[in-house]
């Protein structure tokens, strides 16, 4: 990496000469290799490899950003000097400043071992044995009648220099790998079931054939599918479903979508603006976690954030530029790993406490409007009866307004879905309205 850091540097002293008041160079190298197979034989292997240079430029109170992939000297002295002069040309805006290098300070040195040594020691027979495996599994059944699966990982290393002071760098490896499974049922339907794991530990994954398992029952569970009712009730969320309905909600919560006018958090800040079953934090310090950093892209130092502490909105995801507008210190840009409190039991439990209602496994499709925040989602899952899931539904849709449904939040489980940067358990919502038969 101290190459990649090196090259970055070189690039940020390009830039100054050709004029630039200011320069921030960032360099990458990734690789990545995927293998699928479909119904026993292999589908496809897609192996990447790339190396990149992006660089941003502050001329003369301007500003913009540009990238290559070719690092041969002159050809980047060259990209970077015209860049430098296209930049010129461009509307001030003096909002545009390279952040503060007091952002940079105190950056942690926790290990977040992002780098398993073992990923890059895979190898092609490996890889096709794991497919193989789940391929055999996912056919487990007679009523399969086609399967996908597949193994994926990567690898990266980058730098980042920029002419006040910033250097850092970073690596990171990561794989995973999932599963489809296709079963008749009758003349015309074909339930669908899929389950995927990833991680940064190859030792931190279930064995693939269990991917494959948890796939073909999804499948399977799919069985006797019908049109789910109209009605209020209780609906319990499966905590893979939970993280896109939890990652709807943040959306908005950004000084950019602030200022652009389209974010129903605007003005929430130190305010309830959900119930208070809710609380999250972005933590980037956690060893293993698949959005784990030491800064984000402008360099500013990672630290714990509170972003709603019971259902109150403690902090934005706030960046130099987006801050200048509003008038706000920067938090970070972007997010790394979110986190959900977590409560005191599991999903038999709270169906059990539930009795009657809504499980959903999945959602199909819908959309939600960041500034005022109605949705409307469709949805499959189960129903619940007794207490327990129940026979399987679909072509169903719940309609609301996001911050009233989080009101709503009756409770939350202690399972959060370990296979995401955003750590969501299963989720609880009273008087909820479906739309179905």
């Amino acid at each position: 990496m101290s190459e990649l850091l090196h090259s970055a540097t070189a690039a940020v002293e390009m830039a100054r000469k050709a004029g630039a008041q200011d320069a921030w160079a960032s360099l990458s190298r990734d690789r990545s290799v995927s293998y699928t197979f479909r119904d026993g034989k292999i589908e496809k292997v897609e192996e990447s490899t790339s190396r990149g240079l992006g660089i941003s430029l502050y001329v003369d109170d301007r500003y913009s950003t540009h990238s290559t992939t070719d690092l041969r000297p002159d050809r980047l002295q060259a990209f970077i000097a015209e860049a430098v002069a296209l930049t010129r040309a461009l509307q001030p805006d003096p909002h545009r400043k390279i952040p503060d290098p007091a952002l940079f300070k105190d950056r942690p040195t926790t290990d977040l071992e992002r780098n398993d040594p073992a990923v890059a020691r895979i190898t092609r027979e490996q890889r096709e044995a794991w497919c193989a495996e789940m391929d055999t599994r996912a056919h487990a059944d007679k009523r399969v009648i086609s399967a996908e699966s597949s193994l994926f990982s990567g690898e990266s290393q980058g730098a980042s220099a920029s002419s006040n002071g910033f250097s850092g760098t970073w690596d990171g490896a990561y794989v995973g790998y999932s599963a489809n499974v296709t079963v008749r049922e009758g003349e015309d339907k074909r339930p669908e079931g899929s389950a995927s794991a990833v991680g940064r530990f190859l030792a931190g994954l279930p064995e693939p054939g269990k991917i494959a398992d948890k796939a073909l029952g999804r499948a399977l569970e799919r069985l006797g599918s019908k049109k789910g009712p109209t009605l209020r009730a209780t609906m319990v969320v499966d905590p893979e479903a939970a993280v896109s309905l939890i990652s709807r909600a943040l959306g908005p919560a950004s000084a950019a979508a602030i200022q652009q006018g389209r974010s129903y958090w605007a003005g929430k800040l130190g305010q309830p603006l959900f119930g208070d079953k809710l609380t999250i934090t972005d933590d980037p310090l956690i060893p293993r976690g698949l959005a784990s950093r030491h800064f984000d892209g402008e360099g500013i130092s990672a630290k714990r954030m509170p972003v709603l502490e019971r259902g109150v909105v403690k902090n934005l995801y706030v960046d130099t530029y987006y801050g200048r507008k509003l008038g706000m210190a920067p938090t970070t840009g972007s997010a790394s790993n979110r986190v959900v409190a977590l409560g005191e039991h599991d999903l038999a439990a709270l169906l059990a406490q539930a009795g009657s209602g809504i499980y959903v496994t999945s959602w199909l499709g819908g959309n939600s409007d960041s500034t005022t925040g109605d949705f409307s989602l469709g949805l499959r899952g189960h129903l619940i009866e007794n207490g327990k899931i129940g026979a399987p539904i679909g072509e169903m849709n719940v309609t609301g307004n996001l911050p009233a449904l989080y009101r709503s939040l009756s409770a939350v489980g202690n399972d959060p879905y370990p296979y995401s940067s955003l750590r969501a358990p299963t989720l609880v919502f009273s008087d909820v309205q479906f739309s179905g038969a």
